[in-house]
């Protein structure tokens, strides 16, 4: 096999999670009468914790007020919890893609900037009966991507070297990461992001199956 580990991104690149999350902090802004953003506006705003996503959708004036961020992300929390499902859906193929990876033996794991109990919910919602060496969101005292510390957890519980590791993300972060932990890199084109964030990618995938072919052949 080309890889023995795969790391995945999660929200842009398993999972479409756009409109639940900004519903979420549209929710949040609307009760303190503050302007709302559309789903391409939050398409550049995520992937960097939901801290940062609260405070990017702050306007200007208020984005360093760090009290009025606490009550946004509280009310956010109590939202998105109780809706993280609604609209969000795996992008077409990929459920299939990870379930042949495992089959042929390929360690696979989630890397995410997403709140750790977020992430695990829709994993398992959407990702039932497969297997994974590890599932890693945001924790307390665990660094956000781009940190390699991510990386080096996942190649620790795997026991993987890391030529035979790639991460596979849709965003700048997720190449930095792979970058800073010493992998190889593999960024999609259906996420979040627009292409031009990906150039130093080790390669591109426009679709699931660009994707498996440059995983598995």
């Amino acid at each position: 096999m080309r890889y023995w580990t795969v790391l995945f991104d999660l929200d842009g690149t398993l999972l479409d999670t756009i409109d639940d999350l900004g519903a979420a902090v549209n929710h949040a802004l609307a009760l303190r009468g503050l302007p709302l953003h559309t789903r391409e506006e939050y398409k550049m705003m995520v992937g960097t914790g939901i801290r940062n996503l609260n405070r990017l959708s702050l306007p200007e004036n208020l984005s360093g007020d760090d009290a009025l961020l606490d009550a946004c992300l509280k009310d956010f929390l109590e939202y998105y919890t109780s809706h993280i499902d609604v609209n969000t859906r795996p992008y077409p193929g990929m459920p299939e893609l990870l379930k042949e990876l495992s089959d042929k033996g390929v360690k696979l794991a989630v890397t995410s900037n997403k709140f750790q109990a977020g992430t695990e919910h829709l994993m398992r919602e959407f990702f039932p009966g497969i297997g994974f060496v590890a599932i890693l969101g945001n924790r307390p005292g665990a660094p956000l991507k781009p940190d390699p510390a991510i990386v080096r957890e996942v190649l620790s519980l795997s026991g993987s070297p890391k030529e035979k590791a790639v991460l596979v993300g849709d965003s700048a972060t997720d190449i930095a990461t792979a970058a800073n932990g010493g992998i190889a890199s593999i960024g999609v084109g259906w996420g979040f992001r627009p292409l031009s964030e990906l150039s130093g990618a080790g390669a591109i995938a426009l679709t699931p199956a660009d994707l498996r072919d440059l995983l598995l052949d």
